[in-house]
């Protein structure tokens, strides 16, 4: 029996929360996936996993030993990338992700540029509207836009986003030009359902002690923020988005931005990696060569009136 093997399944296994979900992930058939946990739990004379038709539930000793695993697997993955040199040198594949519309227009031409600075380093960017899971999917960094929850991933911030409100100037002139989030209620509007949606809160003064803000009534809803930003200029409705997705709409004169006094505190930004002893130089090499770039970006974005 392949004894790392095995652990890597049984991870896999417990992250996913069934066999039938760590065998599509692995690619490994289930009795397959079955039979090798049942033999890693027949070397050690005890059970690790209880299995129902409904759950899997580790055992006290299942507990403690997946925690050991984890620790040998990812000390095994430190010293593979070791013997690599990828810690003498900046060199192997690296895996980045961001979400889509940032990471196509801020974060694209950053790593192609790292790219012709260090020939021996590869680049996977993965671009998504959801926050990857780093350890379970195998990601080196992240760009993530919003607070952070508590975890044990470091966190770099490179800046941070307005969340704004704009409308065509033909809406405007059809509409009039809101003074308070009030105003919003007599507008057609455009949602976009993207991983930030809108709240109740969103739409009030930074800072102030209201308990309700102001929802429009959507008069159409986006699964996209290219598609929301498409549809203002299109007169269908205001909409709110991250500053970034409008940016070239508003410098083009195809979108104004209205209501600035009432934006919610700016969503932070940050590069985010999996915390470890000892960071890969091809990890270090892109965070020091990224992050300064990003925040230059972003201070060009902020300037965008």
């Amino acid at each position: 029996m392949d004894r790392f093997e095995a652990m890597s399944m049984l991870l896999e296994v417990v992250d996913k929360g069934s066999l039938s979900a760590a065998g599509r992930s692995l690619r490994v058939p289930v009795p397959t996936l079955s039979r090798k946990i049942s033999e890693l739990e027949a070397s050690l004379g005890t059970r690790l996993l209880i299995r129902t038709t409904r759950k899997l539930t580790l055992t006290d000793a299942g507990i403690t030993y997946v925690a050991a695993a984890r620790r040998i697997l990812e000390q095994v993955a430190d010293a593979e990338r070791e013997a690599a040199g990828e810690f003498s040198a900046p060199k192997g594949e690296l895996v980045v992700t961001a979400p889509i519309m940032f990471g196509r227009l801020h974060v694209l031409p950053i790593v192609t540029d790292f790219l012709a600075l260090f020939p021996e380093i590869n680049i996977r960017l993965l671009l998504a509207d959801r926050n990857v899971h780093l350890v379970d999917d195998h990601v080196d960094m992240a760009v993530r836009i919003g607070p952070l929850p508590d975890s044990t991933m470091v966190a770099t911030r490179i800046g941070s986003m307005r969340m704004v409100i704009c409308a065509s100037p033909a809406l405007l002139a059809a509409y009039g030009t809101p003074q308070t989030p009030e105003d919003l209620r007599r507008m057609p509007w455009v949602t976009f359902e993207g991983p930030m949606p809108s709240s109740a809160r969103d739409m009030l003064p930074a800072g102030s002690n209201a308990t309700h803000g102001v929802i429009p009534a959507s008069r159409l809803s986006v699964s996209m923020a290219e598609a929301a930003v498409d549809a203002a200029m299109r007169n269908v409705g205001a909409t709110r988005l991250l500053h970034y997705q409008v940016e070239e709409a508003v410098k083009a004169g195809a979108l104004r931005i209205v209501l600035d006094s009432f934006e919610p505190e700016p969503p932070p930004i940050h590069l985010v990696h999996a915390a470890r002893g000892q960071m890969p130089l091809k990890m270090r090499s892109f965070l020091d060569f990224a992050a300064p770039r990003l925040r230059q970006a972003l201070d060009r974005i902020s300037s965008v009136a």
